[in-house]
């Protein structure tokens, strides 16, 4: 399915389907402020194993992010993080940064895995705020190209990505041109931030 939703006027009905679409366990992709994205809800476990074996692998093999609507609900996903790394985030969240932070117990239960750390994303892009904010926990996501890819038109642009994955995903949004860039990975896990990749993101400190 391809529904286009203006970032400018969001249409609430779209976004319910969307959600809705989520909540059956469906695979969606849709626009951050970086690439297009490619998720599932984070609380449906056969969701999250198909959206693994589109990526060429088992559930404990990804390196899943969570896209969260604000810093709120932190503590469900990750350990109790320091004053600092917290400043660090409020800062540059919503933004093109995915900040790699110590996972709590729940964590690994999710991902059928030992992982010890969570990448946490808060795009700044009001169509997947509103559509993690009314479904109510974080979608599981990574971005459509793998690392051997480089970023071309079709990871931007919403109908040459329907043409390439209309048959792997329930639902495709189109929320206009993608950008070509990447999310700057940050990892908090080590004391001092560190960039593990830099991407779109101009990392304060």
């Amino acid at each position: 399915m391809f529904v286009e939703i203006s970032p400018n006027n969001i249409d609430k009905r779209l976004i319910k389907h969307a959600v809705e679409c989520l909540q059956k366990g469906g695979i969606v992709i849709f626009p951050t402020d970086t690439v297009y994205a490619i998720g599932c809800d984070l609380m449906n476990k056969k969701a999250l194993q198909e959206l693994a074996k589109l990526k060429g692998a088992k559930l404990n093999k990804v390196n899943f992010a969570i896209i969260c609507h604000d810093l709120s609900n932190l503590s469900l996903y990750s350990k109790q993080i320091d004053r600092a790394t917290f400043k660090l985030l409020k800062h540059h969240l919503p933004g093109p940064f995915t900040f790699i932070l110590p996972a709590n117990n729940d964590i690994p239960k999710i991902f059928d895995t030992n992982k010890k750390e969570i990448g946490i994303r808060i795009p700044d892009n009001e169509i997947v705020l509103e559509i993690v904010r009314q479904l109510g926990n974080p979608i599981a996501t990574t971005s459509l190209h793998n690392k051997e890819d480089n970023i071309q038109e079709y990871f931007s642009d919403p109908y040459e990505i329907y043409q390439n994955y209309e048959d792997d995903v329930a639902m495709i949004i189109d929320g206009g041109f993608g950008k070509l860039n990447v999310s700057t990975i940050v990892d908090c896990t080590k004391g001092a931030p560190e960039i593990v990749r830099q991407g779109l993101g101009i990392l304060e400190l």
